[in-house]
């Protein structure tokens, strides 16, 4: 046996199966035993005369749990518990903990190699702590699973990183103090106000400022008048001139314009002037989300996962960074080469290293606990998702050390009459970069004609172009995530979460761009009036700015009672005035009921079509023109429903997405003798028209306020949902295992 005559044991916890299997083949220079505990995979390591056990978690073992006391608020009682007992979708991780548990008496070193991260140096601190009984411990430090980043982690690892994980223990308390309390204060002035209802409310630190930023653009592009503008133009070789003074805002004075405008007109300027452009920097997180989604369409928690499987596969370093900067500690040069010999980089790695260009260009960020996020230069399969990630991520490595590109900025100008016109041009000059970064590369190529100054040029096709004024832009998925960023609010791992949590509660809504719903409006405004703090971005910055001192317990505990007293101070804003912030959220969510049921425009009358629920529970669409149009149009049963905003071609009915579980999505159109179903087969044809759709009740209007009254307002049952996670599950029994409780740490 491999490990015989071995007595002492050093035990490495790792934060997930692969990484872990990794590591032991690292440590143990290609040689390790896997065993196998509770059906649950682990590893024996020899090296050196010493025994080495690597084991796995599996994210969080442990999580918060309410110690004592009823679901009220306010509630500061928590404590440490295994995860499995919080989350009974995590009931996974139970085997996990208890083959540590198992393995952890016999160790006389319990080594961290968890990510080197905040949330990493939680994980492995709380599996030091509780699960090996002990506050003391060594930790790994990479940012590559290559084995020879591995092997140095191991030879040089150092102390225990606890200010690390204190400070993402005050992150997770506090977190979970605003998130419970505030989302409690919500979910109980609801029901105060008579609504009996199970979708989830909730709202935290980061939550109300992120929801703010995306309801202030709602309210702007609420707010906003489109006016009229005019643009003239002309054309001068078969190329587009406009005046050069841009809008005109009177129609009288572009008519002017036109009219004094003449042919043949001169050539006034021509300006030529070349300029570089430099490479871009390495990708941090928030760069590759945004680029990722602006090239494939990922989303950001998407683009994340799919990094997080090439870090796995030892493709690319570490993906949760925030740095743009690359050390020549990481060997460049020997990534550079080993890209050489992959027939996709080829020609752009050897060309950089044939001119010796082994200098990248770096960003401003900095991260001090990973470079930027680079490929590690080995090879290997993955899916056709991450393969598009992966070739984002080496391009966009390649290129930062290529030479500048040139281009070239043009600019024509001609006299016509008493009026002036311009046209401008951009080119490349020498592809640089680009020819390494391609097809990434998204830049407007204009060759203008050639011009001379002074030279007399015919013009023709003169004319007047109306246009309006447009509104502000809504954020995308990849646009919010920068903004988050630029304000310093979450994290470069949590944001994503963060925006994904806002549309679970019905906040948001949209793909393309981001759109706040009625009820997303309607929590934001009465967040605004009663407790303004939650959607400041300050009160976030100063508790992340507390955190960031946490050195020690004492900080960690200054950092959490200062949290808790800036709650307190907000929780005593909802006294009293449950039962107005309760009817003001029915409002916004009638509201926002109210336009998920529309579909589009009846055909026979012009009103609005919408879904409807029988009294017996099915649904189905009826006209708003009820009864004077008896228009309807059956759906299928057990299905989500989504409005395309969009007529049928075929016959004028509105189309929608049906969206079953554990069956295919697809897009029909609500009218079931439409021509497009001709080619149908029997089954769908059965599924809709099996009953014919009842006719709808009569329908009642909206309301866009509050009524004078407020007990006007009737409350509204909805289908329940699945228990909210927000909401801790109370457990009496505390975990039955050996811990030592840190000094300070709630009991």
């Amino acid at each position: 046996m491999l490990l015989a005559g071995l007595v002492s044991m050093k035990l490495v916890i790792c934060e997930k199966p692969k990484v872990a299997e990794k590591i032991a083949h690292a440590i143990g220079r290609g040689r390790a035993d896997r065993k196998s505990l509770n059906g649950t995979p682990y590893y024996e390591v020899e090296r050196d005369g010493e025994k080495i056990v690597v084991v796995s978690a599996v994210g969080h073992l442990y999580t918060l749990r309410q110690g004592k006391g009823d679901r009220g608020y306010p509630v500061f009682d928590i404590e440490w518990a295994p995860t499995y007992e919080v989350d009974k979708d995590s009931d996974y991780s139970k085997k996990y903990l208890e083959t540590i548990e198992k393995l952890a008496p016999g160790a006389d070193e319990y080594i961290c190699a968890c990510d080197f991260d905040v949330e990493g140096s939680l994980i492995g601190y709380n599996v030091i702590r509780f699960a090996c009984g002990s506050e003391i411990g060594s930790r790994m430090k990479f940012s590559a699973l290559t084995d020879s980043d591995l092997e140095d982690a191991y030879v040089e690892r150092g102390k225990l990183d606890v200010e690390n994980a204190l400070a993402g223990e005050a992150r997770h308390k506090l977190d979970w103090f605003y998130g419970i309390n505030l989302s409690r204060a919500l979910m109980a002035a609801i029901r105060t106000a008579g609504a009996s209802y199970g979708q989830t409310m909730s709202i935290g630190r980061v939550q109300g400022p992120a929801l703010a930023i995306l309801a202030k653009k709602e309210a702007e592009i609420a707010a906003f008048v489109s006016t009229p503008y005019w643009e003239a133009h002309c054309k001068a070789k078969e190329t587009l001139f406009g005046h050069t003074r841009g809008r005109f805002v009177k129609q009288e004075e572009a008519k002017a314009a036109l009219a004094n405008s003449k042919s043949p007109g001169t050539v006034a300027k021509v300006e030529k002037k070349e300029y570089q452009q430099a490479p871009p920097p390495p990708f941090d997180l928030t760069s590759l989300q945004v680029e990722a989604h602006r090239m494939f369409g990922f989303a950001p928690a998407r683009t994340l996962e799919f990094a997080q499987t090439l870090y796995e596969a030892s493709l690319i370093s570490y993906p949760r960074t925030s740095s743009q900067k690359l050390s020549q500690k990481l060997n460049l040069k020997r990534v550079i080469e080993s890209l050489a010999k992959n027939p996709a980089y080829e020609k752009s790695a050897k060309g950089l290293l044939a001119e010796n260009r082994l200098t990248p260009m770096e960003g401003k960020k900095e991260d001090p606990a990973h470079p930027a996020i680079h490929p590690t230069g080995l090879r290997s399969g993955v899916g056709e998702k991450e393969g598009k990630l992966y070739d984002l991520i080496t391009k966009r490595f390649l290129a930062c050390f290529g030479k500048p590109a040139v281009r070239e900025a043009q600019k024509v100008e001609i006299a016509s009459g008493s009026e002036k016109y311009s046209t401008n041009g951009n080119r490349t000059v020498a592809q640089g970069w680009f020819e390494i970064y391609a097809p990434y590369v998204k830049l407007e190529e204009t060759t203008l004609p050639q011009f001379s100054e002074g030279e007399s040029v015919p013009l023709s096709d003169f004319a007047i172009d109306e246009k309006k004024t447009q509104p502000p832009k809504r954020y995308t998925a990849a646009s919010i995530i920068s903004e988050l960023e630029r304000l310093g609010l979450g994290t470069k791992a949590t944001r994503a979460a963060v925006i994904e949590t806002l549309f679970k509660r019905n906040y948001l809504e949209g793909t393309a761009s981001i759109k706040t719903t009625p009820f997303g409006m309607a929590v934001y405004g009465l967040l605004f009036k009663v407790a303004p703090e939650i959607l400041d971005e300050e009160l976030t910055h100063q508790i992340e700015d507390q955190m960031d001192r946490i050195i020690d317990g004492e900080n960690e505990r200054k950092a959490i009672e200062e949290g808790k007293r800036v709650l307190l101070g907000i929780l005593a804003k909802f006294d009293g005035k449950e039962r107005e912030i309760g009817f003001a959220l029915l409002s916004g969510l009638r509201q926002k009921e109210s336009s998920d049921s529309l579909l589009g425009k009846c055909v026979k009358c012009g009103n609005d079509l919408r879904m409807i629920k029988s009294k017996a529970g099915k649904q189905f669409v009826g006209c708003i023109g009820y009864p004077q149009c008896t228009e309807t149009y059956p759906l299928p049963q057990e299905a989500k429903i989504i409005p395309l905003g969009k007529a049928c071609e075929k016959c004028g009915t509105p189309n929608i997405r049906v969206v079953r579980k554990a069956r295919k999505t697809f897009e029909m159109c609500i009218n079931p003798n439409c021509e497009t179903k001709k080619n149908w087969g029997a089954r769908p044809a059965t599924v809709l028209q099996a009953k014919a759709a009842p006719k709808p009740a009569a329908v009642q209007p909206t309301p866009t306020q509050l009524p004078t009254s407020m007990q006007a307002a009737p409350p509204i049952t909805l289908q329940p949902q699945s228990t909210a996670k927000a909401d801790v599950k109370k457990k009496t029994a505390r975990p039955a295992r050996k811990r030592t409780v840190k000094k300070g740490e709630a009991k």
